[in-house]
């Protein structure tokens, strides 16, 4: 069956869907939830893995934490971007303080940080704080 394999954000599950869904209400066979949004949705270690791992659409990680400055100044520039990006990609945000081990795995030296992974590898990364353009230039050039 031809397709995108996106992890849904909720439960886990690695689901396919068609190409012109990829901007429509495409639904988790498992729990129901919308594979695609247009927001930013906050994600746990566990299921970055599998998404990082699995998806074929890029999959755009702000890593972050409460505490940092640039990474809250960040946050709206990166939920903007989103509803822009919807069906091109998917961004989403993981703690690295309730999540250190990301920063481990990831070697993680400075935040915000933002990861594109696509097709299971990383393709590119990008550290500091990114207006709402810059955002879409670099998610968009690949």
């Amino acid at each position: 069956m031809a397709g995108k394999k996106l992890t849904c954000l909720d439960c886990g599950q690695v689901n396919r869907v068609p190409e012109e869904r990829l901007d429509d209400t495409a639904k988790c066979g498992t729990c129901g939830a919308r594979l695609i949004t247009g927001k930013v949705t906050e994600i746990d270690y566990a299921t970055l893995q599998k998404a990082a791992r699995n998806d074929d659409v890029p999959l755009i990680v702000d890593f972050w934490a409460p505490w940092c400055g640039p990474c809250r100044q960040m946050g709206p520039q990166f939920q903007a971007a989103s509803g822009t990006l919807k069906g091109k990609a998917r961004l989403v945000k993981l703690n690295t303080e309730e999540y250190p081990k990301a920063s481990q795995t990831y070697r993680i030296k400075g935040i915000p940080l933002l990861a594109h992974f696509q097709g299971g590898r990383e393709k590119s990364r990008q550290a500091g704080v990114m207006p709402t353009p810059a955002i879409l230039n670099w998610v968009l050039r690949g």
